[in-house]
């Protein structure tokens, strides 16, 4: 009972640490940062000039912002602008890109605080972006084409407040305050069990076992063997409590810097149990594209691991 308690205040003193002193100034910086560039239009006329680009392979406006969304805010804040698109008439076609982007690319709130631990988050974010655009025209030519095209779209403005005096600059600010403390702090659950779950696995000789019987693979494809529990966490427990785990494997010396960059391209996005469940909560359309965007997000993902292999 002693062992069980002692893990259990290791992993929430950790857990605390992480959300409050990394997680929560990072994430209140760009939150800030991007919700001023929002209410001042900087946002509305970026959208305006790439939505015409990049509208061939499957990406209407609103797609466009929910790829900033997603590299800049957090992996849940795409889930009201999907929302908006299924409420506003977009074709199921294009919420399958939309959602194979999102899927594909890196997610702010682990992105940034990794930054902290050594991770380049400059390449990270372009090669997120080479994935997501492959992913996105994937599954719009390829695995969604069975999809309906059909478009009732009645309205693609972003509706959000102006900053236009100081006190408009001030109540967004203190806005995006409160958006960055509710993320940080609702974040400390899933860090505290998924931190207790792995060390206690870790103390009964689990993952040695796990990463013993995978090794002879993982030895044939060239892949590090002390992947097995950050990954084996990131895809059953998301981003944030990979990024808690990877944060002690470092600190224990388990893990290294050159190892998370390497890796950063099948490590760092939302597509896991949790990042899947939160984005299909968008709306029964996008829940019912869910299939052909997970397969397109997964070749975006390749392509951003072979970027992070061959270039990173």
């Amino acid at each position: 009972m002693e062992i069980l308690i002692d893990i259990v205040l290791r992993a929430g003193r950790s857990a605390v640490e992480l959300s409050l002193f990394v997680l929560l100034p990072i994430m209140v910086v760009m939150l800030s940062l991007m919700r001023l560039l929002e209410a001042r239009g900087i946002l509305d006329w970026l959208v305006a000039r790439l939505a015409p680009v990049l509208h061939p392979i499957g990406l209407t406006g609103l797609g466009v912002f929910a790829a900033l969304q997603i590299n800049f805010v957090s992996f849940a804040a795409p889930v009201a602008t999907l929302t908006m698109m299924e409420q506003r008439g977009t074709s199921n076609r294009h919420l399958a890109a939309t959602l194979a982007m999102v899927m594909a690319m890196s997610q702010a709130n682990a992105l940034f605080p990794m930054g902290a631990m050594g991770l380049h988050v400059g390449r990270v974010l372009l090669f997120s972006l080479i994935g997501g655009l492959a992913a996105a025209a994937i599954t719009y030519y390829l695995l969604g084409r069975h999809l309906s095209t059909e478009e009732h779209i009645k309205d693609e403005t972003l509706h959000h407040p102006v900053a236009e005096t100081p006190k408009g600059v001030l109540d967004v600010i203190n806005r995006a305050g409160a958006e960055a403390f509710k993320i940080a702090v609702g974040s400390i659950p899933m860090l505290v069990l998924s931190l207790v779950a792995v060390t206690a696995l870790r103390n009964a000789g689990a993952i040695d076992l796990l990463t013993q019987w995978l090794t002879p693979l993982l030895s044939l494809l060239s892949i590090d063997p002390a992947l097995v529990l950050p990954a084996f966490t990131k895809y059953l427990a998301g981003g944030t409590a990979m990024m808690g785990v990877v944060g002690e494997m470092l600190k224990d010396h388990h893990f290294t810097v050159a190892a998370l960059n390497a890796n950063a391209g099948f490590l760092v996005n939302p597509l896991d149990v949790p990042g899947i469940a939160v984005l299909i909560s968008a709306g029964s359309r996008v829940a019912g594209v869910w299939r052909p965007a997970a397969l397109g997000a997964c070749v975006g993902i390749a392509v951003r691991a072979l970027c992070h292999g061959l270039l990173g």
